[in-house]
């Protein structure tokens, strides 16, 4: 199967007009991509090609792909300056060899991003260039910054300019349960069971795929990317829809504080990688694409390998399985903009309906599902549903994983009862507050997810309970803040990324954001033309970007008046 239409090869040829292509720029895209398709779908994988040999995306270089993959080259220039990781020049100019990008989010914001910044830019010589970026999902070591491909958790300038001298351009792969080791201890077992239809668990007069349908409805398993609808009910979905289907996951962790994906990807791929067979088999798709996040090149190089692998001794039949590398983009975690990504366009968000149950991925019917929802198939279909869903506190089932930041001792991924209280969170996972530190104020759901304060950390912590007090859980990324910390510049930081991140297709987004954050940064905030523009942004941007982006100031003006008389937050 390929992932264009046969009709596609009948299109002329078009040249990149108002510029000439280069002879020699045009052999060295054609060496670069030998072998390689050259579909539509293909072009940011190329960008990435192009940029990681080079260095840049240079004007001449951008030209002869355009002519290489008979496109326009307002169509390449469009997509190669919609991504963030993408360095465009015009070709003659000089560029520092060495880029440092340092995440300037809400949890390196708290650990000190700033005076790092203003040290790095002091201390490392000319040749080095230092880059702002927004959340890079390693919020448990802030504050970091990222040289090349490799993160520099707790950072310090002895640290980055040690690891600037490397000038090392491979990732660190990190020391995963690798192929052999999972298939010792009864990976992949699973699935040939299933495959075989063969699952002893469940109604044994049920087809195998019933059976596991029966026990995600059963365990109330639902997507655990921040949406929360019904794993069950999202697979049936798609069986109702005409073959052939595809599926997707969705590994692009953008949401500041989150990093429970690496954090499981990281040390046991293939259990995520079997619970996704799973699936595939249950919804009967003909191909997986895999999304994942730019920013996690040790993840990608380990997953790289380990597919690898898998392909090579596959445990039963496999569908194709495409690994697919994001560009820096916050909006291709909302699953239309992704689609659109690999699709090799803009992340652009379509307007639906049509969802993408119904007209996904290349037109087809498409199942969505982020990374650690797959991640748990496995163990819910062998231990059952009852062991799931007693493990909840608070009236709540089920377990939840909880990428914890800030003002604790113990920050990380935290495997933790759903419907704890963020006080018990603190106090039995996360080793208390850090001295000097009093619990002042929390984001229970990341930077779209709002801000409560201290006297309301003990609401139970789980889909459905936080949305009473403006805010939600989305992907269960916790950020602590203390009394030495501000809830005003916490919003205006998330408000920030909102305004970067925008896509800019709806004016409320692209435009609310960006005043609002402008207005935020006043010593006197304007109430009520930030209400006028909370409601607008709510209720007519496209998708959930905008729509969440008024939270964490709403919150602000609801639990934290004492701060809104205040000294600019700059």
């Amino acid at each position: 199967m390929t992932s264009t239409s046969a009709t596609d090869d009948l299109r002329p040829k078009i040249r990149a007009k108002g510029r000439t292509t280069d002879r020699t720029d045009l052999d060295e895209i054609r060496s670069l991509l030998k072998g390689i398709s050259c579909s539509r779908d293909a072009l940011i994988e190329h960008l990435h090609r192009i940029q990681d040999r080079y260095g840049r995306l240079s004007a001449p270089h951008l030209v002869a792909l355009a002519d290489e993959m008979h496109l326009s080259m307002a169509e390449v220039y469009e997509v190669a300056s919609f991504y963030h990781h993408f360095d465009l020049t015009e070709g003659g100019e000089t560029h520092p060899s060495l880029k440092v990008r340092v995440c300037d989010s809400i949890g390196c914001d708290l650990a000190g991003a700033e005076a790092l910044i203003d040290d790095l830019e002091k201390a490392l010589p000319e040749y080095i260039r230092i880059q702002r970026v927004p959340c890079v999902g390693r919020c448990a070591e802030a504050p970091v910054a990222v040289i090349g491909q490799n993160p520099v958790g707790n950072a310090t300038v002895d640290a980055v300019l040690r690891l600037a001298q490397e000038r090392s351009t491979k990732p660190r792969i990190p020391l995963g349960i690798d192929y052999d080791a999972y298939r010792i201890d009864g990976g992949y077992a699973l699935l040939r069971q299933f495959q075989w239809g063969n699952i002893s668990t469940g109604n044994a007069s049920e087809p195998a795929a019933g059976r596991i349908l029966l026990i995600l409805d059963d365990a109330n398993l639902r997507g655990l990317g921040g949406a929360g609808f019904p794993v069950g009910r999202k697979w049936r979905i798609l069986r109702e829809q005409p073959a052939p289907r595809l599926m997707v996951v969705n590994i692009d962790e953008g949401e500041p504080g989150t990093f429970k994906d690496r954090h499981f990807l990281e040390r046991d791929p293939h259990r995520f990688l079997e619970g996704m067979l799973i699936a595939a088999t249950v919804v009967d798709v003909v191909e997986i694409y895999i999304y994942l996040r730019d920013e996690y090149a040790g993840v990608r190089a380990l997953l790289e390998r380990e597919l690898a692998a898998l392909r090579a001794d596959p445990p039963c039949s496999l569908p194709p399985i495409h690994l697919r590398r994001g560009a820096g983009a916050y909006i291709c975690g909302e699953e239309s903009a992704l689609i659109e990504s690999l699709e090799g366009k803009r992340g652009i968000p379509r307007l639906r309906p049509p969802y993408v149950a119904q007209v996904g991925l290349f037109g087809r019917p498409t199942l969505v599902q982020n990374m650690e929802t797959l991640y748990w198939i496995r163990d819910l279909v062998q231990r059952g549903p009852d062991w799931f869903i007693a493990q909840g506190r608070n009236g709540r089932m089920g377990l939840r994983a909880f990428s914890v930041s800030g003002r604790v001792t113990r920050p990380g991924v935290h495997l933790a009862p759903a419907g704890i209280s963020l006080l018990e969170l603190v106090d039995e996972y996360c080793g208390g507050m850090l001295d000097g530190h009093e619990l002042y104020a929390y984001l229970p759901g990341g930077a779209s997810g709002g801000i409560l304060p201290a006297s309301l950390a003990d609401l139970p912590l789980d889909f459905d309970t936080l949305q009473p007090y403006g805010c939600f859980i989305g992907s269960a990324a916790i950020i602590v803040l203390s009394q030495r910390d501000s809830a005003s510049r916490a919003a205006l930081n998330a408000m920030r990324f909102f305004a970067h991140e925008s896509c800019g297709q709806c004016t409320p987004c692209r435009e609310g954001t960006a005043t609002a954050a402008r207005l935020m940064a006043e010593t006197h905030w304007d109430l009520d033309l930030l209400e006028d523009l909370c409601t607008v942004m709510e209720e007519a941007s496209i998708c959930g970007l905008g729509q969440a982006a008024p939270n964490p100031l709403r919150c602000v003006i609801k639990y934290f008046p004492q701060e809104l008389d205040h000294e600019p937050n700059g």
